[in-house]
């Protein structure tokens, strides 16, 4: 019976060899132990991996290194959890701002929600919520708060302070967009669809089944109350008594319709991943030529009738009469603009990828807040 194991070793002239030893059982049962030089079982193993090194005197005993590596260990459970909540940066990214009564500033991130004073900028409360990501906000007639997060909706009641978080079969527990329409209902638009749900009843009332473009990225109102629909395949009209498709515009350059804002003239204007688009209330589309081939994220327009344009690679002021640039704002915590809300305290506050801004609306100078930022 032979068991075989071997060694690699170093000669006296630095050439790797093969020592292969058998240990032999002998009939009378005790063990001896032959060696052989194998020439032909050269190889370039690592030294890292020798077992045992020894000279070409087949007598000499084997000399071990002086340290083996370290064996690999496998970390516990525990361990790994803390490898890889150390290796996972946080997400300062600001998705939503909502604008409350005059000294209110809702500021929804990737790490949660806020409450800050627009005008001092002080932060009036951080609040919990069971799902931090926050994906939209809106308020409703009561002034109660409606949070869209990506595992359903939360509401917020300002006068109990009441998180409560909201039960509904939506077309998909992640929330994209919010509105409030005419009638006070509140409709949700979610990556695979649209539902519209009761507040004050807190009922689900009905869900739009085949959205055209399925995908309810951004929401808005046209002059007449009906809604309309920013998708990944265009622009969809929907009556909101009814919940009936009423049109829908598509080949827009872009192809998805990204962000939604009403001028106070009854105009509508939609941001693409190619530029941004005006539909006329003759139906009429046409493109801005000074934003051709930007990724426009978030429009707003102020009190003066400026349009606030967020793109991927930074903030615009626009004439929306002649499409001319009214300037781009420097200095924000990143060029990556996604939410915009302006006229609150007197700034024109942005959310940014990095956190959150705020830009003054006269004098235009900038600055950064330390809600949900790197340097909070």
């Amino acid at each position: 019976m032979v068991w075989r194991t071997g060694w690699f070793g170093r000669s006296l002239s630095g050439t790797l060899l093969l020592l292969s030893l058998q240990v032999v059982k002998s009939p009378s049962g005790t063990a001896q132990t032959a060696s052989t030089n194998d020439d032909s079982a050269l190889t370039s193993v690592p030294l890292q991996q020798t077992l045992a090194q020894t000279t070409s005197d087949p007598n000499a005993a084997p000399l071990y290194p002086s340290a083996a590596p370290p064996p690999a260990v496998t970390p516990l459970p525990d361990q790994r959890q803390r490898q890889e909540e150390q290796t996972v940066s946080a997400d300062y990214r600001v998705s939503a701002l909502q604008s409350g009564n005059a000294s209110t500033l809702w500021v929804g991130s990737w790490q949660g929600l806020a409450q800050i004073n627009p005008a001092s900028g002080k932060i009036r409360a951080r609040i919990s919520l069971p799902n931090q990501t926050v994906g939209a906000l809106a308020i409703d007639r009561v002034g109660r708060l409606w949070i869209g997060t990506y595992e359903g909706l939360t509401r917020i009641d300002p006068r109990t302070g009441d998180v409560t978080a909201q039960n509904f079969s939506l077309p998909s527990n992640r929330v994209l967009s919010l509105l409030i329409d005419k009638r006070g209902y509140l409709w949700v638009g979610t990556d695979s669809g649209l539902s519209l749900i009761s507040p004050d009843k807190g009922l689900l009332m009905t869900t739009v089944k085949n959205l055209p473009g399925v995908s309810a990225n951004a929401l808005s109102l046209d002059a007449d109350g009906n809604l309309w629909v920013g998708t990944l395949d265009g622009l969809v009209q929907i009556n909101t008594a009814s919940a009936d498709i009423i049109k829908r515009i598509g080949n827009l350059p872009g192809t998805t319709v990204q962000t939604l804002a009403l001028s106070s003239w009854g105009t509508l204007w939609m941001g693409t991943p190619n530029g941004l688009l005006e539909l006329d209330k003759a139906g009429q589309v046409r493109s801005v030529t000074t934003l051709r081939g930007r990724n426009v994220t978030a429009l707003q327009f102020d009190k003066v009738n400026s349009l606030w344009v967020g793109t991927t690679t930074g903030l615009l002021r626009i004439n929306p009469f002649n499409g001319a640039s009214a300037g781009a704002i420097a200095r924000l915590p990143s060029s990556r603009i996604l939410s915009l809300a302006p006229d609150s305290g007197d700034k024109l506050w942005v959310g940014t990828s990095e956190g959150l801004a705020w830009v003054s609306m006269t004098t235009f100078r900038t600055g950064a807040h330390n809600t949900f930022s790197r340097n909070q």
